[in-house]
């Protein structure tokens, strides 16, 4: 399995903060984007087409051709902003 992590405002717009997905259907990050792409358009623009996403998988910093093993824990991040 694969744990997935949604951070700051990807929890709010996408209604959930974590879930699991199968890892044997999900060989790198790119492909766990194009399946949750796959649940509609605002799964799509949030994560898929955004250009910025940050991500991590088991708290480095990772891709979107990082590839996934059991058990790890890939986590979504919008663009970090500040002043």
């Amino acid at each position: 399995m694969l744990e997935i992590l949604y951070f700051a405002s990807f929890r709010e717009t996408l209604g959930k903060s974590q879930e699991q997905l199968p890892l044997e259907s999900y060989k790198t990050v790119d492909c766990v984007l194009n399946a949750l792409a796959e649940r509609g358009e605002i799964w799509q623009q949030a994560l898929k087409d955004n250009l910025n996403l940050q991500i991590a998988v088991n708290h480095d910093v990772a891709d979107r051709k990082t590839e996934l093993k059991p058990g790890d824990e890939v986590a979504f991040f919008p663009p970090v902003t500040g002043g």
